[in-house]
């Protein structure tokens, strides 16, 4: 006699459950009741023979058994829906910081669109881990400090190069001629790399203390805060390209490669699609442009 098997809305609703350790959550991503979702996973636990999850007054989280099931499932739900989205015709979405997009993408989408009328992009402002089908992410910028996510097609763009950057009128102040000259400058960094300036420090081969007056949340308030004069800020050269060739900031001592580089990631459900790889292409000429003109403004040694 065939083993009963247990109904697909019972595994989604035990998944989405496990997965985000809640049951009202998991009522709410499915569009169900917290009634629903409970009977799901009773009549799964029943039909098992094991309890998948325990129940607290503040969690609901798998059992060791529940766990592994959660495990496959989430698998395989996963694929199932990128199956479908691969054969669904509609924009792509592409993932990045926020500062990437202020800094590096938007002045170049009409120039984008402009060769490429017909492929529409969608925007997610994130830079951390993705999951390419929760987040409904086509194509991720990331750093090559990110672990990326299993099966994703991985691409280099470029190195990223790194100056210290400041307002003209603050570089004429402090006479900023070489980097010996900062001893008496207001340093400005980000609380997402604080040992940015001792990296720096260290590729000159300066023996200097390193203290930080102001630390910002993002790259993009650094920005704004050495574009005021408060200070001298170390920055991804690809953000301030424009405003050095505008004369808004200046780049005294030129800039270096830095540590880390910038990595294309591709869901692999769209990644042969014709117009995924027409995006990556662009994005790989144009953060290579944008590298040898990083790589251009040169280095001033100690």
């Amino acid at each position: 006699m065939a083993r009963p098997k247990p109904s697909l809305n019972a595994l989604r609703a035990f998944e989405a459950t496990a997965r985000l350790r809640s049951m009202t959550a998991a009522s709410l991503e499915l569009s169900v009741t917290h009634g629903a979702i409970s009977r799901h996973i009773r009549s799964l636990e029943e039909l098992l023979g094991v309890p998948l999850l325990v129940r607290t007054s503040s969690s609901t989280d798998p059992t060791p058994e529940g766990s592994r099931l959660a495990e496959g499932l989430t698998a395989a739900f996963n694929l199932i829906d990128g199956s479908v989205e691969q054969m669904l015709p509609g924009p792509l979405t592409v993932s990045c910081s926020a500062t990437i997009m202020m800094y590096w993408l938007i002045p170049r989408l009409a120039a984008f669109h402009e060769a490429h009328k017909n492929i529409d992009l969608q925007f997610n402002m994130n830079y951390d881990q993705v999951d390419f089908i929760r987040d409904k992410v086509s194509i991720a910028i990331r750093s090559s400090t990110i672990a990326p996510p299993k099966d994703v097609v991985i691409k280099e763009l470029a190195r990223e190069w790194i100056s210290p950057v400041c307002a003209t009128s603050y570089a004429k102040a402090n006479r900023l001629q070489k980097p010996g000259d900062i001893a008496n400058c207001r340093l400005l960094g980000t609380r997402t790399r604080p040992e940015a300036w001792s990296d720096w420090f260290d590729e000159l081969g300066l023996r200097q203390d390193v203290h930080i007056q102001e630390s910002y949340e993002h790259f993009y308030l650094l920005i704004q805060a050495a574009l005021c004069g408060l200070g001298l800020a170390l920055v991804p050269t690809m953000f301030v390209l424009e405003e050095i060739n505008a004369g808004r900031l200046v780049a005294p001592f030129g800039s270096i490669p830095g540590k880390r580089r910038l990595m294309l990631w591709t869901a692999p459900h769209v990644a042969t699609r014709p117009e995924s790889r027409a995006v990556s292409h662009w994005l790989t000429h144009e953060m290579s442009t944008t590298a040898k003109m990083c790589a251009a403004l040169g280095r001033v040694d100690a």
